[in-house]
């Protein structure tokens, strides 16, 4: 199917000023972390929905406004699932099973949602936090040990995503690194070849099948055994699906947690008045992260849904079959949801940020983002606290064409 077949074709002039016959703006505007692309901002108030291109080839509706974005999220005439079909468009890499992009549906379908939302939730029985704030330690004294300057985001962001990824799904952690190539290579937007990265995932899918064959049944070692465990008695999903889902588990779960906390590290060392702050008030943490999480630009790409009914967004009208992309990076920078929004202000109350989404489509990783990251912060902030950026804030590298934006270098002393 071709990108025309995607975009709605309306006679009247296009709403965002560009004719249909010219070349539209390239979407992703930029993969680095350390500020938002001006020309989201510039969208937002010119045309807060407007046609872009994508990495696929693709043409489609880039939403960057905040209250257009939570309407796209709660309104069923755009979906998500409907995107990992083969005839669907595709903002970056292919598809390569429907279960990949929505593992949640499938994980209900089968009776197995319930279990993975309990280990993700608010208690996380798998990470209790003295354990986090042991393995976290453990980074930065490997850190401190290599000496001056240190790399935050492999001895801090990397470490302690995959520590607290591998726990909870049960894998080994010295697996981590063979582990964490691969799901690098998966979330690299335009580098990979179409058989690179079927080649790729194909082997992250064989190891985590290959960890469920040879699990004790009844002695589960985390999450992935238990859901086999689960699986097994009612064969909601085939062998190949629950290999491919816990793979996405470990995948987005890894990625997403590592670009977190490397892009909040690069933003609050930039603040060393929020951090005298809390290490003074300890309790004050959980709502400076909410600030972190609104501020930080994470999103080398966007949010997809899929126009299931024509509809309209805002002043734009979209057809069946047309592909809408969320900033939520952008949406988290509206100043009529957020005064002053370029300001980092670790106090500021309401923070109703669409970091995780909005109604219906909240992440299920939220409670684990949001409590781990508490944790991991305040042991930083207690064992180095005078950590501080040895290169000018606009020199620190980030690896290109990133879906989850990651810094490829954090370097500090203490």
């Amino acid at each position: 199917m071709t990108a025309e077949n995607h975009t709605a074709q309306p006679q009247a002039p296009a709403p965002d000023g560009i004719p249909y016959d010219e070349p539209l703006p390239h979407y992703p505007f930029s993969t680095k972390g350390d500020r938002l692309a001006p020309e989201l901002d510039e969208l937002r108030s010119r045309c807060p929905v407007a046609r872009v291109s994508t990495n696929s080839g693709e043409q489609a509706w880039l939403v960057t406004d905040y209250g257009l974005a939570q309407h796209v999220l709660r309104d069923r005439a755009f979906a998500r699932s409907v995107l990992g079909e083969a005839d669907s468009p595709a903002q970056d890499a292919p598809i390569l099973a429907p279960e990949l992009l929505d593992a949640m549906n499938h994980l209900q379908q089968a009776g197995l949602r319930a279990e993975v939302l309990r280990s993700l939730g608010r208690d996380q029985p798998d990470l209790p936090a003295d354990w986090v704030a042991r393995v976290t330690g453990e980074g930065l004294d490997a850190m401190i040990r290599e000496g001056a300057p240190g790399d935050l985001q492999r001895h801090f962001a990397e470490w302690v995503a995959a520590q607290c990824m591998c726990r909870l799904l049960g894998v080994p952690f010295e697996d981590h690194a063979w582990l964490a190539v691969r799901a690098d290579l998966d979330l690299t937007m335009v580098t990979p070849t179409p058989e690179e990265l079927a080649r790729n995932w194909e082997e992250i899918r064989a190891y985590m099948a290959a960890h469920m064959t040879a699990r004790r049944p009844g002695e589960p070692r985390g999450l992935v055994d238990r859901l086999a465990d689960l699986n097994a008695a009612h064969q909601g999903l085939t062998e190949r699906q629950l290999s491919n889902i816990v793979s996405v588990l470990f995948v987005s779960g890894y990625e997403d947690f590592a670009s977190f906390l490397g892009v909040a590290a690069y933003n609050l060392l930039q603040h060393p008045e929020t951090i005298s702050a809390v290490r003074a008030e300890p309790e004050t943490m959980p709502q400076c992260v909410e600030e972190l999480l609104r501020c930080s630009v994470v999103l080398g790409n966007a949010i997809p849904r899929f126009v299931t009914a024509d509809a309209r967004i805002g002043p734009s009208q979209v057809k069946k079959g047309d592909m809408v992309l969320l900033s939520l990076d952008a949406v988290n920078y509206d100043s009529t949801a957020f005064p002053d929004p370029k300001t980092f202000d670790p106090t500021r109350s309401p923070n109703p940020h669409l970091r995780f989404g909005y109604g219906r489509h909240h992440c299920p990783g939220a409670h684990l983002v949001r409590r781990q990251s508490e944790v991991a912060f305040r042991v930083l902030l207690d064992r180095l606290p005078g950590i501080h950026l040895v290169v000018p804030p606009q020199e620190v590298p980030w690896h290109p064409n990133r879906m989850a934006i990651m810094a490829a270098e954090i370097p500090v002393a203490w």
